[in-house]
């Protein structure tokens, strides 16, 4: 690799310092103290550039990892990378800073990690074997004969990457193709830098990205799942897997997402299959919805172009849903998601397409339908509908139906107001009274309920078997007179709870 330097050295802005951690300051003074250099390097210093606070710092020393490891206790080494990880307790909770000595590499045999390393003596070694000129600036103290000030820092430049992070472009340093060919893993992070940054990659990274996107297949599922999950947790993320497709490597991922590329739909839908995916993966990344929500809906559909009859407004996919379950499990589980993933995911697109409308639709069909999605997924379920409905092209995500159908979901969840509540039963009745099985029995039930329901605190099981026996001893027409109170006062409370709970839907 021929590469010609133009060292940009830079003193660090004052309003920079102010952002940088306290232990990051510490890691330099570390090692200052005892003559070595280190730089802050990566996103750490991409996030101060911005105006960030870094987190899960990377930095690159000309101490040996021995060295370093002496350095910080509780730290682990990679033997063969020069690796150091330091546990570090800062004021943003517990993160890991990686130190790695300044090293070169070569003979990349499966594309991903180099078989030989040498530690190298310059810094300029270590900074032209990084993949994008962005990643590549480094921040750290300025050295005045092998001593430090505790305050004077530099920003080293050797790609120009103040300009690329300046100008918002995703540059390979160097030959973009030997970049790729080293670390295939390269191809996915530059389509994540872009979505996550809202950067444009350039021209010539871009062209040496399509061309060598094979090389994707000989990464991990895992390390391409991990970068995948940061697309679609970004603001970003159907531009994101847009942009996959564009790059010639989405159909190394999630090929299934491209056969809905171009497949119309119906009378229903004013978007094709694959727009429709990420319409509705859009609008759960804009709500800010959590990772299950994004992927359920980026997958919902799936299964349509699998199971499409006809053409035209009245094209049908019945059975979509069913089909298109079995398809993100089968996605999901390839790309090694966890068992606990895969089976909420794999849920919410299978139920995705429940029906309800008010008047037609009964409570014990939404307690079929809370049976089986499961009440703590809910919620989730109506989000992937509501990113559905923006992606269909209707303008309401949340029309009254559906807040009526949160109504009712609520409505059937609670507890039902019985005398199962009470401490006591009908056993405690007849035992204490001495009498057998009898319309007596429900009656002190029910005013012992009236009782616990205006005052919680009675319902302890001594008060309620001395009321017991107070009650056994009232005449027959003054105990159903007070039952029959009892029943109308809890009649008013569950009527009120069922206003209070339409009220809370704008429900009628």
């Amino acid at each position: 690799m021929n590469f010609c330097f133009l060292i940009m050295r830079l003193k660090v802005q004052e309003k920079i310092k102010k952002n940088i951690p306290k232990d990051v300051w510490q890691v330099f003074k570390k090692f200052t103290d005892k003559g070595y250099k280190i730089y802050l390097v990566g996103a750490g210093v991409r996030n101060l550039l911005g105006g960030k606070i870094p987190i899960d710092c990377d930095f690159t020393t000309n101490a040996f990892p021995e060295i370093t490891q002496g350095l910080f206790k509780n730290s682990y080494y990679d033997t063969t990378f020069g690796t150091v990880g330091i546990p570090m307790k800062t004021e943003r909770g517990k993160e890991i800073y990686e130190i790695t000595t300044y090293r070169t590499e070569w003979g990349y045999c499966d594309r991903r990690r180099p078989s030989k390393v040498r530690w190298g003596s310059k810094l300029e070694e270590d900074l032209k074997r990084r993949d994008f000129t962005i990643n590549a600036i480094c921040l750290g103290p300025i050295l005045e004969n092998g001593k430090w000030d505790g305050k004077s820092l530099e920003l080293i430049d050797l790609f120009r990457g103040l300009k690329d992070l300046k100008e918002k472009i995703i540059r390979a340093i160097g030959n973009p193709d030997e970049r790729f060919s080293e670390d295939a893993l390269r191809l996915m992070r530059a389509a994540r830098f872009a979505t996550t940054l809202d950067f444009k990659i350039e021209e010539k990274t871009s062209r040496a990205i399509k061309k060598n996107s094979h090389l994707l297949k000989m990464i991990s599922k895992e390390r391409i799942r991990d970068e995948l999950l940061k697309m679609i947790m970004s603001d970003r993320a159907a531009e994101g897997i847009e942009l996959l497709r564009e790059l010639g490597l989405l159909k190394f991922i999630i090929p299934e997402l491209e056969e809905g590329y171009k497949v119309t739909q119906n009378k229903h839908h004013i978007y094709e299959c694959y727009e429709h995916y990420l319409k509705s993966l859009d609008f759960a990344s804009k709500k800010k919805f959590n990772k299950y929500v994004r992927l359920a809906s980026l997958f919902h559909d799936i299964g349509k172009p699998r199971v499409k009859k006809g053409e035209g407004p009245d094209a049908t996919f019945y059975g979509h849903e069913i089909v298109g379950a079995k398809m993100a499990f089968q996605i999901l589980n390839r790309l090694k998601f966890s068992k606990k993933d895969i089976e909420k995911i794999v849920k919410l697109v299978r139920y995705h397409l429940f029906y309800y409308n008010p008047g037609e639709v009964s409570e014990s069909s939404v307690r079929r339908l809370l049976r089986k999605v499961g009440p703590e997924d809910m919620e989730e379920l109506l989000e992937v509908r509501m990113a559905d409905r923006i992606g269909s092209g209707v303008p309401k995500a949340e029309p009254y139906k559906l807040r009526h159908l949160r109504y009712v979901i609520e409505k059937v969840s609670q507890d039902p107001i019985s005398v199962k509540r009470l401490k006591v039963n009908g056993n405690d009745v007849m035992k204490i009274l001495e009498i057998q099985p009898g319309p007596k029995i429900g009656q002190i039930l029910d005013i012992l309920l009236d009782h616990v329901l205006e005052e919680p605190e009675k319902n302890n099981k001594e008060f309620l078997e001395k009321e017991i026996e107070g009650l056994g001893k009232l005449p027959k027409k003054e105990l159903n007179s007070l039952a029959q109170k009892a029943r109308k006062e809890r009649e008013k409370i569950e009527i009120k709870r069922d206003e209070m709970t339409k009220k809370k839907y704008w429900v009628t």
